[in-house]
């Protein structure tokens, strides 16, 4: 596992702990570091620490509001081939919150975490 410092976190707020972490590392790819659900929880994936703070974690406490806040953050996640993410993702029962997309540095797809979090699947163009 990499060092804590060599870590880049970001932070989710999520409902529930339980089932954020089943959602990344059963689907993800993610493995489980500390669990202290209900409040707190938090998975890696390589260099990515996220930090999932339920409704009683310090984390979770209210931030000022702020309308121009875009709302469209999300993890982005590369894979190898988009297809068979999305096929196998599905046949675990999890819905897409986009349809996939083309772009010039390759395809991707959101999903949503069981908070409604955004997750990007990125498979990038090849040769």
């Amino acid at each position: 596992m990499t060092a804590p410092e060599q870590l880049a976190s970001v932070r989710y707020l999520v409902d529930d702990v339980a089932a954020a972490v089943d959602f990344y590392t059963a689907h993800l790819g993610f493995t489980a570091h500390t669990n202290a659900a209900p409040a707190f929880a938090d998975v890696v994936r390589g260099p990515l620490r996220l930090l999932l703070s339920g409704p009683t974690s310090s984390g979770a406490r209210a931030t000022p509001a702020d309308d121009t806040a875009p709302g469209r953050n999300r993890i982005h996640l590369i894979v190898d081939d988009l297809d068979a993410e999305i096929e196998r993702l599905r046949g675990a029962g999890l819905s897409f919150r986009s349809d996939v997309v083309a772009g010039p540095g390759g395809r991707q797809i959101l999903l949503t975490d069981p908070a409604g979090n955004l997750v990007e699947l990125f498979e990038p163009r090849r040769g």
